[in-house]
């Protein structure tokens, strides 16, 4: 018997909430992004992008609103300029 996968944004009086994580897992940005894992880290190192993270202990956490942030700051038109 499969469970069924609950919505990660529900209605609750007129009010939507967001029951997705705001602090994800560098797999889990990444799965976001469409890259892979070492890809992010790789940015991190290298600072080539400007991708905000979160250190907790020895982990790296990506708030989901940088990630969010960072795709529409990286985002172009057909023309080449920047949105």
């Amino acid at each position: 018997m499969t469970q069924k996968q609950s919505d990660p944004i529900q209605q609750n009086s007129g009010y939507q909430i967001d029951k997705r994580p705001s602090l994800m897992s560098r797999k889990q940005a990444a799965e976001y992004l469409g890259v892979k894992e070492q890809t992010l880290a790789c940015w991190v190192t290298t600072k080539r992008y400007a991708l905000p993270y979160v250190k907790v202990g020895r982990l790296v956490k990506y708030r989901r609103e940088d990630v969010d942030l960072f795709i529409q700051e990286n985002r172009f038109s057909l023309d080449g300029d920047n949105e």
